[in-house]
């Protein structure tokens, strides 16, 4: 009984222990947010690199395999598998209109199946918007439809509608590039672009006026086709316009991708369904009914397929893909229906112990690895940092228990043991810590709740502006408040504090009772 009462005596009346308590608090608090934002971070980065990708890819880059529309039925039967879609990849080299040159990742997509695998729709830019972005205070984004310039009456709709199928109003395969390729479009600090590049010299030297909106205008594509043993043919070349812009928030993407109609790259890449002919080993031929030399003529011998490089799959909501090993599994059901394919196709695909099949975790690898290790790094620093709680704690604790040395003795003399003076300072301690951590979990619960707004007093009134839209590419702070990480972290709270009691605590226990009583 007596321990509890003076716990609450000393943790109430005591102005040192509040100081301990305040260490805990921040100290708490401080883990908590920067795991919260790293975490969020994280998480957000993830979501932006499978957005493009979908949850598992079976590719043989540059030449392909054909009869991929069968494998998509095989895999689309599963149940643990919403959608497939087939893709072609190419490395490939484009023209703007006004003359810069880039050399970029071609993908050729079928809008509206690849929509089904990834989230292509929602990373179109140019669309129709309800209500301005969060930090757009001013209105000034131009798919609101209330621009009087050069957008007015522009239908957004469309735009959106051209950008999924990548297709003109006359029918003519379109293109859709990354939002930072043509560098053509100015981003603003609340994250919204706004078509606007200055002129640009052009290849006489002189400087001129472009077209500021790129998915008005047209890129030249040049395409390198490959035959069967992976060498080059002759380059093939088209104008495509442009239907609309993608942003995906991951930069590299953003700046060197262009997607383009599947068809159209099929073509270009020698990829489509052709005729197999077999060429004579002459080109005159006899010809015993007239007794005359005769042109050779070529002979149909069959049907080349077509061909993709890739097929992208997507899981079926409710199948777990978010673990190393749901992932793994996952990939494994991929790979499973993939051999029965090979296995009916002998010869013709390639083999399911050579096929390549990556998962989204595989694909983004080194971007997982370095954000993750970044964030180890930042925890074991402010770790670090936070475990002098335990010294501070230990200093106030020890000063504490010499100034109730006349206490602690008449204790001892009224029969108080050693473990019972011990457990008392130890129970004292952990309620330091409980109560600092508790405090600590609220503070970092409300700063992570209301951290853009936070950050957006600071800008408005402090002009310290920490997330830039315009440098970090996400239009708001992330964060995830992951409670098990949070009980992770109030228990540290409240082991440091425990640590950091320990020995003062001993010292009470240890203490000769008459020694102290005649403790001056």
């Amino acid at each position: 009984m007596y321990q509890a009462l003076l716990t609450r005596k000393y943790l109430t009346t005591k102005i040192m222990p509040l100081l301990a308590i305040a260490a805990v608090t921040l100290s708490v608090a401080t883990v908590l947010v920067t795991w919260s934002v790293m975490g969020g971070f994280l998480n957000t980065l993830l979501t932006s690199g499978r957005s493009m990708i979908g949850d598992v890819s079976i590719y043989w880059p540059n030449v392909g395999f054909p009869y991929y529309d069968e494998l998509c039925e095989r895999l689309e039967k599963d149940p643990r598998i919403k959608a497939a879609c087939p893709i072609i990849e190419s490395f490939g080299v484009i023209a703007l209109p006004d003359d810069q040159v880039h050399g970029v990742m071609v993908k050729g997509i079928d809008g509206t199946r690849f929509a089904r695998v990834t989230d292509y729709e929602r990373t179109l830019w140019w669309r129709p918007l309800d209500r301005p972005m969060p930090k757009d205070t001013d209105r000034v984004d131009p798919r609101l439809g209330t621009d009087k310039g050069y957008f007015a009456g522009e239908d957004w709709a469309a735009r959106l509608e051209a950008g999924l199928t990548l297709t003109e109003p006359d029918g003519s395969a379109a293109a859709v590039p990354g939002i930072e390729l043509s560098g053509w479009n100015i981003r603003l600090p609340s994250g919204v672009y706004i078509p606007g590049a200055p002129q640009r010299p052009g290849r006489d030297g002189k400087a001129r006026g472009i077209n500021l909106f790129l998915p008005d205008g047209e890129i030249t594509l040049h395409l390198m086709p490959l035959d069967k043993t992976g060498r080059g043919v002759e380059m093939v070349t088209r104008t495509v316009p442009v239907a609309n812009e993608f942003h995906s928030g991951i930069y590299e993407a953003d700046s060197q991708v262009v997607f383009v109609r599947f068809d159209l790259v099929q073509r270009m890449l020698n990829m489509d369904e052709a005729e197999r002919i077999e060429r004579p080993e002459s080109p005159f031929v006899f010809n015993p009914k007239t007794g005359r030399l005769e042109e050779a003529h070529t002979e149909v011998i069959g049907v080349d397929p077509a061909r993709a490089t890739t097929v992208l799959v997507r899981a079926a909501d409710g199948v777990p893909v978010h673990s190393e090993e749901d992932i793994e599994a996952f990939r494994g059901v991929c790979e499973s229906i993939y051999a029965e394919f090979a296995a009916d196709h002998a010869g013709e695909v390639p083999g399911s112990g050579s096929i390549l099949v990556r998962s989204w975790r595989d694909m983004n690898r080194t971007m997982i690895s370095a954000v993750e290790k970044e964030t180890g790094l930042v925890l074991f620093v402010f770790g670090l940092v936070c475990f002098t709680t335990v010294f501070l704690v230990l200093a106030i604790f020890w000063s504490m228990v010499s100034e109730k040395t006349k206490d602690i003795g008449i204790l001892r003399a009224l029969g108080g043991s050693t473990a019972g003076i011990t457990w008392l300072w130890l129970r004292y301690g952990g309620a330091v810590g409980a109560v600092g951590s508790g405090l600590g979990l609220l503070a970092a619960w409300i700063v992570v709740r209301n951290i853009n707004e936070i950050h957006q007093w600071l800008g408005d009134n402090l002009g310290l502006v920490i997330w830039d839209p315009s440098v970090y590419y996400f239009f708001k702070i992330p964060s995830d408040m992951d409670w098990q990480k949070a009980v992770v972290v109030v228990a540290a709270g409240v082991g440091t504090c425990l640590f950091g009691a320990a020995l003062p605590a001993l010292r009470a226990g240890l203490m000769d009772p008459v020694r102290a009583l005649r403790f001056e």
